[in-house]
């Protein structure tokens, strides 16, 4: 009798393990979830704050560029898209293509010495720049919360508790090719 008591109690016990254990995992797994949502947010703030300054650098570089008039009219047709509702995805691949834009415009600013030494050119470069690092900071922080959540997900056996709670793989952000490729330093010094 008093061996089925203790094996009632053990039962009990490893039930209430079981249970804290099932809670605890969802909502570890919510809360990657949420981190991922809040990191894609951030992205999509980062990219906003960038658009809000693109019109005041393309204004200072038209006054001195009139031949780099395909770059600016893309750059402004890929900011005028962010601003519309979209999926958070499509804000983040038009974000990237955007930095690939920008970073070709300056380079075309090289050839324009009077544009360089503007004070008011400088600072949109500077800030800019800045924003694109941070950017560059967010999309890691963002690769990192998601491969945090994925590997959650798949690993057992957390992904018993994310099959029965309906939680689906996040996507990284990818480097578009293009800004994968080598830089031609010969083709920019000409």
């Amino acid at each position: 009798m008093e061996n089925q008591g203790i094996l009632l109690y053990i039962g009990i016990a490893l039930i209430i393990l079981l249970v804290l254990w099932y809670i605890w995992t969802a909502n570890n797994l919510i809360a990657k979830r949420n981190r991922v949502k809040q990191c894609r947010s951030g992205i999509c703030v980062a990219l906003k704050q960038r658009n809000d300054m693109i019109p005041n650098l393309v204004a200072a570089v038209k006054s001195y560029m009139g031949h780099e008039n395909e770059t600016l009219t893309r750059i402004a047709e890929l900011r005028s898209r962010t601003f519309q509702p979209s999926q958070e995805s499509e804000q983040i691949k038009t974000g990237n293509e955007l930095s690939s834009l920008i970073s070709k415009l300056q380079l075309s600013v090289e050839d324009y010495p009077e544009l360089k030494a503007s004070e008011q050119f400088t600072r949109l470069q500077r800030s800019i720049e800045d924003m694109e690092l941070q950017l560059q900071a967010i999309r890691r922080t963002y690769n990192a919360a998601v491969t945090d959540y994925n590997n959650s997900i798949e690993m057992f056996p957390s992904s018993i508790v994310a099959g029965r709670q309906n939680h689906y793989q996040e996507e990284l952000i990818d480097i578009p090719e293009q800004e994968q490729r080598n830089v031609d330093v010969s083709a920019l010094l000409k």
